[in-house]
């Protein structure tokens, strides 16, 4: 410990280095996850229902997030050692497949660059505590959670649930600055605002605006910031929603698709996360001083 007093740059080093590996798994939950859900969905109904004879999931849809080893999505083949270190190995192989020379999608090292810039900001700005220790996990569940939705337009439960329960711990447990009771109610008010969207709009146009893991994610956002900062949390979110879908247009060209708001829920929970305060006075002074 003395070491990091002596050199106060080595902590964010050493985290934005952890970052790096952790992003490199973070790409294979974002790719596995979704996977092992639907297969996990198929065989469900296939025990369900056993009287319409529908067939389980094959055996090579039965992945999880260590087997099998890593492997090429367009030739299987399996990937080297030295390729799957984090950001270098893509690099190195140019974004391409060493053996089928197919590209490898600029999702992989844009995630493990990700994670180490976010690891190396909360360690700056949160030093060496247990807090800081937290607000790495948030970080790296609401990438993963955040990719699997701009990709999947799906927002695992065994990603967000898992963020609720941890909000409302910390804050039990004195880590978080928030206190227990606006961390409760900032978990209901998270969950209750948008499911009232949800069902105003459904009402009133026969269609589904946005989907429960929407709801639950803005349920965590609520218990690890309270309450007061969620609307905050609404308005940059919105603000970052249609940024984001006028971009996906422009790169896709393609009209009457609907676009994921978890990724923009999780740019704005985390920007309030870390810097709340200094937001929220910087909109109240800019409302004031209008």
């Amino acid at each position: 410990m003395d070491a990091f007093f002596t050199y106060p740059w080595l902590f964010p080093v050493l985290v934005s280095l952890f970052g790096l590996i952790i992003g490199s798994f973070l790409n294979v939950v974002i790719y596995r996850l979704p996977q092992m859900m639907i297969a996990g969905w198929k065989q469900e109904i296939a025990d369900t229902f056993p009287e319409y004879n529908i067939p389980p999931p094959p055996p090579e849809e039965n992945v999880t997030l260590s087997l099998p080893a890593s492997f090429c999505p367009h030739c299987h083949h399996p990937i080297r050692p030295w390729h799957n270190i984090p950001l270098f190995g893509w690099l190195l192989l140019r974004g391409k497949c060493a053996d089928c020379k197919n590209r490898i999608s600029v999702q992989y090292p844009l995630v493990e660059l990700l994670t180490a810039l976010t690891s190396c900001t909360i360690a700056i700005h949160g030093g060496i505590t247990l807090y800081t220790a937290a607000l790495l996990l948030f970080t790296y569940v609401s990438i993963a959670a955040a990719f699997i939705d701009l990709n999947r337009m799906l927002l695992p439960d065994s990603l967000t649930i898992p963020l609720i329960w941890l909000g409302l711990l910390l804050s039990l447990s004195h880590i978080s600055p928030v206190d227990l009771q606006d961390a409760v109610i900032g978990a209901v008010a998270g969950y209750l605002s948008l499911w009232s969207v949800y069902w105003v709009f459904k009402l009133l146009t026969k269609k589904e605006g946005m989907g429960y893991g929407d709801f639950k994610y803005l349920s965590a956002l609520g218990a690890w910031i309270g309450w007061q900062t969620l609307p905050m949390v609404i308005l940059i979110s919105s603000v970052i929603g249609v940024i984001l879908g006028i971009t996906l247009l422009l790169i896709k060209k393609e009209g009457n698709r609907t676009f994921p708001f978890g990724p923009s829920l999780a740019i704005a929970g985390w920007g309030c996360l870390l810097w709340g305060e200094q937001i929220m006075s910087w909109y109240t002074s800019i409302v004031l001083g209008a």
